[in-house]
């Protein structure tokens, strides 16, 4: 194992901290923690976990302006973006207190004498991403310890000072020592991880070849995964579209967080008739966006997270443009200190080019242009990945119709792509299987156990 995971700031390229790896020995102890954790949580009443649950949500709301701050030096998120995570956080909290409850009582069947109910798996080990350092990991958390697990969390590098801030925030609550357990450790510490018997299954958010690596080691060892990895979801505007209202959406969509989000618009399909007034538009609103210190609370767009995801993404960018993409916008690194990235429109993309086949992770949006509503469902399903999917028309059958075609997880029409604890979140094809939020992501990680009464 390396010996420091090393946390830097994107805006200033400094070390903020380093955290020791764990050795060997010290996640055979930690796995021993969430393994006796469990022992004790699985036998808790639902009054106890909802208690915890609001404390929960009383600590984030107590730490929030130390749980912003470190967000955004660690990975660059601006700050007003990064408070409105964390405040989203403890909202999820409250709302799993609330309805948690019903989702886990026991369900009567079509057969008198049987029913079934909800009992926890065990250890969930968790691998999560850097781009939501608190909400990847609470919107998964928060429902895998209301049904009675227990969680072991294996951060990115990147994000271990929200990471151990997480840790903290549970340590003040009646949560048994271990219940929520942080392992600091490399690829080989995960597939040890994956391969003890203590581990009853995994949850990961990441990209397409982390996915299926632990998918694989999981599916040797019999053990349960859910998968949201990466996206290229597409966002339709057809001809009839409010173009106002759908640029709004499409800036957020593709913008916030510095366009480092799995879940957001990424390739823009126009149809021809609008296709010059969008892209004009949309266009000019990308040019109003201000860049700058994440610190700042009139910041919109901060530096990406690393040096290297900044490079990769130029690189998508030059090789989308030597495939005979026009370019809008941007196009280049910001010179001077930090990963900054200009905001980049691309144009004439076809689906064949680099920017339509691969997911662009960071500031720059693709535009292509469709014939008809039929073209545009044809391009946005040619894609590897089915995350999500965004449709702009004032016509409500053809909205319908294309969801229903849609090869995607969730369809947002007229409106802005969202997470929510009310309604499920997953992917389709390369983006991943399962479940997060609501009731569904509850269930994922329980086992639903029929009890049969004196049958004869």
């Amino acid at each position: 194992m390396t010996d420091y995971a090393i946390s830097r700031n994107p805006t200033t390229g400094e070390e903020i901290a380093r955290y020791p790896m764990l050795t060997a020995d010290e996640l055979e102890k930690s796995l021993s923690r969430s393994a006796d954790a469990f022992s004790q949580w699985r036998h808790s009443t639902m009054a106890t976990r909802i208690a915890v649950l609001r404390q929960l949500g009383e600590q984030i709301r107590l730490r929030e302006a130390q749980l912003s701050r470190t967000i955004t030096l660690e990975m660059g998120k601006p700050i007003a973006q990064a408070r409105a995570e964390v405040l989203k956080c403890a909202n999820l909290c409250d709302w799993y207190a609330e309805h948690g409850p019903a989702m886990l009582a026991d369900q009567p069947t079509q057969v008198a004498d049987a029913w079934q109910r909800f009992r926890p798996l065990g250890v969930i080990l968790a691998v999560m991403p850097w781009n939501f350092p608190l909400w990847q990991v609470l919107r998964g958390a928060v429902s895998m310890l209301l049904a009675g697990n227990t969680y072991l969390l294996k951060h990115a590098p990147n994000v271990m000072g929200s990471a151990t801030l997480m840790a903290e925030l549970f340590d003040a609550t009646d949560l048994p020592a271990g219940g929520f357990n942080l392992i600091n450790v490399d690829n080989d510490g995960v597939s040890a991880a994956i391969k003890d018997d203590r581990i009853a299954a995994v949850a990961v958010t990441g990209s397409v070849r982390a996915g299926a690596a632990i998918a694989a080691q999981a599916g040797a060892a019999l053990k349960k995964t859910v998968l949201e990895l990466g996206g290229s979801d597409p966002f339709i505007v057809l001809a009839d579209a409010d173009l106002d209202e759908a640029v709004k959406s499409a800036v957020i969509g593709r913008f916030q967080n510095t366009g480092q989000v799995c879940m957001a618009a990424k390739r823009f399909i126009v149809e021809a008739p609008v296709a010059e007034a969008f892209e004009k538009r949309f266009t000019a609103a990308v040019q109003a966006l201000t860049m700058g210190d994440p610190l700042d609370e009139n910041t919109f767009l901060g530096p990406m997270a690393r040096t290297d995801l900044r490079d990769e993404l130029h690189q998508q960018v030059e090789a989308t443009l030597r495939e005979g993409a026009r370019l809008v916008l941007g196009g280049e690194k910001v010179a001077g200190q930090g990963n900054y990235y200009a905001p980049t429109i691309l144009s004439d993309v076809t689906p064949n080019m680099t920017a339509f086949q691969q997911e662009l992770f960071g500031p720059v949006a693709a535009i292509a242009v469709a014939r008809d509503p039929q073209h545009a469902l044809a391009i946005a399903n040619d894609s590897e990945f089915g995350l999500s999917a965004t449709v702009w028309t004032a016509n409500e059958e053809i909205a319908d119709r294309l969801a229903s075609e849609l090869e995607v997880g969730a369809v947002f029409i007229n409106g802005n792509g969202a997470s929510d604890p009310r309604v499920t979140i997953g992917g389709v094809k390369k983006s991943g299987y399962g479940r997060e939020l609501s009731h569904f992501g509850v269930h994922e990680f329980c086992n639903v156990q029929t009890v049969w009464k004196n049958r004869r």
